[in-house]
């Protein structure tokens, strides 16, 4: 195992978080002073700003800037003392780095389940570079049975995901309401937006054409497929650590 990630002389449990914590930390050692990051939003990422603020704090890293994801990401950062800015001032970001739900073998991914779609896709897709960790291997985008995430605006929600779900009727897709808390009150964005999440039973097939063909439903703000976007995935597992590249 990697220096510094992982000492296997004593016992360690793989939990799952434990196993975000270690790639978190392989991570972070592409990060280089001076750069422009993006910072992300989950559990993953959690663990990226925690060890990006050590850092800082030890005098091994400098004059980072870091342009947060999300209302959460931005509280957790400035709490650490990292430099925080937004792409008006820093339209060109070095290296985001953050989780990832789902992988295919090209590297395209489904990720940020939390909800913070439209502002994690426009920070990531300025990087130059963008490392996430994965959780869920799959052949297929959906392939693990969890949702595929579409923003959506409030007004007439349910117009709109009727329509998502018949553009992907053939793969068996079901469009349901994010939802939260005991009254089930419907989840909304840091922008004000519903989520609708999109659970399929087949391949949805070619994913730009189906990414297109989401954006292009009046209603539709965002989604959650990453495509030719990530340059590095890291996984972890109890194995040891394994870096793919595109």
């Amino acid at each position: 195992m990697e220096a510094g990630i992982l000492l296997t002389s004593s016992p360690f449990i793989f939990t799952q978080d434990n196993l975000k914590k270690i790639a978190a930390y392989k991570a972070v050692q592409y990060v280089e002073s001076g750069m422009v990051l993006g910072l992300g939003t989950g559990f993953t990422a959690k663990h990226v700003v925690d060890r990006i603020g050590e850092l800082l704090r030890q005098g091994k890293l400098k004059d980072i800037i870091g342009i947060p994801t999300s209302k959460k990401t931005h509280e957790h950062a400035l709490s650490l003392g990292i430099p925080l800015s937004d792409l008006n001032s820093h339209p060109v970001v070095d290296l985001a780095i953050d989780g990832a739900d789902e992988v295919n073998p090209f590297l395209n991914l489904v990720r940020g389940r939390g909800g913070c779609l439209l502002r994690e896709k426009m920070v990531e897709s300025a990087c130059k570079k963008f490392i996430v960790d994965e959780s869920k291997l799959v052949n297929c985008i959906g392939g693990s049975g969890l949702a595929m995430l579409v923003e959506v605006i409030q007004f007439c929600w349910k117009f709109t995901a009727e329509r998502l779900r018949r553009l992907f009727e053939e793969a068996g897709c079901v469009a349901k309401l994010r939802t939260f808390g005991e009254k089930e009150e419907p989840f909304v964005t840091d922008n004000g937006n519903f989520i609708v999440d999109l659970y399929f039973k087949r391949s949805i097939g070619d994913l730009k054409g189906a990414s297109n063909a989401i954006l292009q439903v009046a209603g539709v703000v965002e989604h959650r497929m990453f495509l030719d976007m990530a340059t590095t995935v890291i996984v972890a597992g109890e194995l040891g650590l394994t870096v793919k590249n595109k």
